[in-house]
C-alpha cells in the first residue's frame, strides 16, 4: 500500500474510550518570533506545544503530534505538516476552525486531511522547502523585523545565486550543521539553491531531501558574505571541505519552511512552484 492512502478502517486499534484511532494530518503556518522552536521544551512556549494544546481542548483527548521540520527558534513556516493519532469522530472539515478557534493569532491551521496509518510527516518527506528572506536597503522596516534579516550594504546577489550552486548535489554537509553529525547521516541531495532579487529583497530558495540542523544559515551566512565582496565564489566548495572560519550563522527569524513534498499520493498543502487546487490535498474523510 502506497503511503498516504486513504484505507478502510478494519485493521485500526481501539483507544480504549469506544472510538477508533485514525491517523490525520494538518497543514500549518505560523510566525515563529514568540516561540523556541517547534520542538516541545519544558518551560518555554512551542509550535507544537500549542498544537497538541489545541488538539486537546478539541477533542477531548491528550494528542502527541509529529512534525515534519523540526524549526528552529524565532524561525516561521508556511508549509508545515504535523500528523497524530485521533479517535475523535468531528468530521475533517471541522479541524481548522474549532483549532484555530483554540490557537494563538500566531499560528494558523490550513488544513487537515485523514491519512494512512503508516503516513509520517518527516519520514515520508521527499523534500522541504526553505526560504530566507534578506531585506536590502538603506533604512530597516518595521514591518519586517521579525521575517528580514537587514542588511544596509547592497549585496550582488548574481554573484551569491552563483556560488549557491556549489551546494546543490549530494555532498557531505557536516562542515555546515550543528553539532557532530555521524559520518552517513551528514549527507543531504540538494535539488536546488537558488538566489534571487525582487526590489529591496534578496530571497534564497532551498529544496532538499533534508536538511542539518544550522545547515541552511551557515550556508546562507558564506553566501551574504560572497555577495559583500568579502569571499570568492568558490568560498562555498572550501567550506564543504571543512574551512568554515569567519563565516557567520544568519539569525533564524529569516527562515521560513515554505513547504513539504510527498509521494504522489499524498498531496497535503501548496508548493511554492505550483499552487493549483488540483494539490490541495487527500480526499477529506472522517473516521469510517
Amino acid at each position: 500500500m502506497e503511503e498516504g492512502i486513504v484505507h478502510n478502517s478494519e485493521d485500526e486499534s481501539d483507544n480504549g474510550t469506544g472510538g477508533q484511532l485514525w491517523r490525520a494530518a494538518l497543514l500549518v503556518e505560523y510566525q515563529g518570533t514568540r516561540y523556541s522552536g517547534f520542538q516541545l521544551q519544558a518551560g518555554h512556549p512551542t509550535i507544537q506545544g500549542e498544537l497538541e494544546k489545541a488538539l486537546a481542548r478539541f477533542t477531548g483527548q491528550p494528542t502527541r503530534i509529529r512534525g515534519a521540520s523540526r524549526t528552529d527558534s524565532g524561525a516561521h513556516a508556511k508549509g508545515q505538516v504535523v500528523d497524530f493519532l485521533t479517535a475523535t469522530k468531528h468530521p475533517l472539515d471541522r479541524f481548522a476552525p474549532a483549532l484555530n478557534y483554540h490557537l494563538p493569532e500566531d499560528i494558523n491551521v490550513l488544513e487537515a486531511h485523514r491519512v494512512d496509518d503508516d503516513f509520517h510527516s518527516r519520514r515520508c518527506a521527499l523534500s522541504r522547502t526553505y526560504q530566507y528572506s534578506i531585506l536590502n536597503r538603506s533604512a530597516p522596516s518595521p514591518l519586517r523585523r521579525h521575517t528580514h534579516l537587514w542588511i544596509r550594504e547592497r549585496l550582488d546577489a548574481e554573484r551569491m545565486a552563483e556560488a549557491a550552486q556549489f551546494l546543490v548535489g549530494i555532498h557531505d554537509f557536516r562542515a555546515l550543521a550543528a553539532g557532530h553529525p555521524q559520518d552517513r547521516g551528514a549527507v543531504r541531495e540538494v535539488m536546488r539553491w537558488e538566489v534571487e532579487r525582487s526590489e529591496d529583497s534578496i530571497v534564497i530558495e532551498c529544496e532538499a531531501n533534508g536538511f542539518l540542523k544550522q545547515q541552511i544559515r551557515k550556508a546562507n551566512g558564506i553566501l551574504t558574505e560572497i555577495g559583500r565582496g568579502k569571499y570568492p565564489v568558490n568560498k562555498v566548495k572550501e567550506a564543504l571541505a571543512g574551512d568554515m572560519s569567519g563565516t557567520p550563522l544568519l539569525p533564524a527569524h529569516g527562515l521560513c519552511l515554505i513547504s513539504v513534498k510527498y509521494p504522489g499520493s499524498v498531496k497535503i498543502g501548496l508548493t511554492s512552484r505550483d499552487m493549483g487546487p488540483e494539490n490541495m490535498g487527500l480526499e477529506d474523510r472522517g473516521p469510517e
